[in-house]
């Protein structure tokens, strides 16, 4: 019998129940669901004021946010903390939900370069204080207080030129002050140091960099020492919009099961390509904590150990011609404004991360023209060494474009 033609459409298919299983899934599930559905309103009640776990709504929270911050708490000895969607959203978060118009923020004055210009230019469209001082003196933060301010803000070792802050007189003078002490460990990482051991009463990271490691995520962390200031971290999260993708999470989640051993592996390369930079003819200094000639070295040795990081900079003559002819004698290293990645990359932070600065205000910090920013990556060393030697070459006009 033919087929009827136009017969009706059968019934839609509706949304089924989450298949329950005895096992777990080894790998995390992605969960990219925005809503979550509640049994009753006394349930979602429960959820909200605290007396049940669960997800409502994934601007507020969701799993694959839990299960990454809960990696990165036990790597801190932090607990609560919260992912974000950058690592600028987990400044904004500290910022937006600890003050309030009439504080002032001290900063340090060698801050990632989007945070000096959140500081500069929009804390005080919103009648928040802010000013700047040296955080490799605690005399120089000291000096900088006032009585209103509420929060220093600083870098455990700076972006780019690798100065490392004075911790523990810092720590001291913020807990005496009764000012919140805010501190930036994306460079360091928790396997060179742990702000909240040391007296921090915030860490903050762009997860992005050497935590997710792979430069397809863009995640931020925060997390308090003291449990009650968590509430309002959140809050702000919320509010603002600052949560972050499950996705990402999801991505950055399978990133961290590698974080240590990448981290050995190019905190080993930068030793070692920090040197050969300093041989080769045409280079004008090296800035890497782990050097005998790092102005910091003592300090960082102190406060690191052997942990000096995976990051150097360094400065070659002949400003933006002689930057222009480095980054194209080096095909094979990624010329990006980014850090953490699995392979090397380089960076010129005159025309990325701190371009909104003056030529005098770079000036200021120690960047030219000349001066650039590597994150090592995990390759092997001796051709990094080689990369970096044409590229040096070719900065000083000896074969290359």
């Amino acid at each position: 019998m033919p087929a009827r033609r136009n017969a009706p459409p059968g019934p839609a298919p509706r949304r089924t129940p989450w298949p329950a299983s005895a096992s777990r899934p080894l790998v995390s599930p992605l969960q990219p669901s925005v809503v979550y559905v509640a049994e009753s309103p006394d349930a979602l009640d429960a959820q909200y004021e605290g007396r049940a776990a669960g997800y409502a709504y994934a601007r507020e929270g969701h799993p694959n946010a839990d299960v990454l911050a809960a990696m990165i708490d036990s790597l801190e000895g932090a607990s609560g903390g919260i992912v974000t969607g950058s690592g600028m959203a987990a400044v904004g978060v500290a910022l937006l939900g600890l003050l309030k118009a009439g504080d002032h923020v001290l900063g340090g004055d060698q801050l990632y370069g989007r945070s000096l210009r959140l500081l500069r230019e929009d804390l005080p469209r919103l009648g928040i204080a802010t000013s700047f001082a040296d955080p490799t003196s605690a005399e120089a933060m000291a000096a900088a207080l006032r009585p209103a301010t509420r929060m220093i803000l600083i870098e455990v070792v700076s972006n780019p030129t690798l100065r490392v802050a004075d911790m523990a007189g810092i720590a001291r003078l913020a807990r005496d002050r009764g000012v919140l002490l805010a501190i930036d460990n994306t460079f360091t990482t928790p396997r060179g140091f742990r702000p909240l051991a040391h007296g921090a009463d915030l860490v903050i990271h762009s997860v992005t960099k050497l935590l997710a490691g792979h430069s397809d995520a863009t995640l931020g962390y925060i997390a308090a020492a003291d449990p009650a200031l968590r509430a309002p971290l959140a809050a702000a999260a919320a509010t603002w919009g600052l949560t972050p993708s499950p996705f990402d999470c999801w991505l950055a989640e399978r990133g961290m099961q590698s974080f240590a051993l990448r981290h050995e592996r190019a905190e080993a390369n930068a030793a070692a390509l920090a040197d050969h930079l300093a041989g080769l003819p045409g280079v004008r200094r090296v800035l890497y904590p782990g050097r005998a000639d790092h102005p910091d070295h003592a300090r960082a040795r102190a406060l690191l150990g052997a942990r000096f990081g995976t990051m150097l900079s360094f400065e070659v003559a002949g400003g933006r011609a002689a930057a222009n002819r480095l980054v194209r004698g080096a095909p094979q290293i990624a010329f990006a404004p980014t850090l953490g990645d699995v392979a090397t990359t380089l960076s010129h932070p005159a025309s990325s991360s701190h371009r909104g600065l003056s030529a005098e205000g770079r000036a200021g910090l120690g960047i030219s023209e000349g001066f650039f920013r590597v994150s090592v990556g995990i390759e092997d060393i001796d051709l990094l060494k080689a990369d970096f030697a044409a590229a040096v070459a070719a900065a000083a006009g000896q074969g290359a474009p």
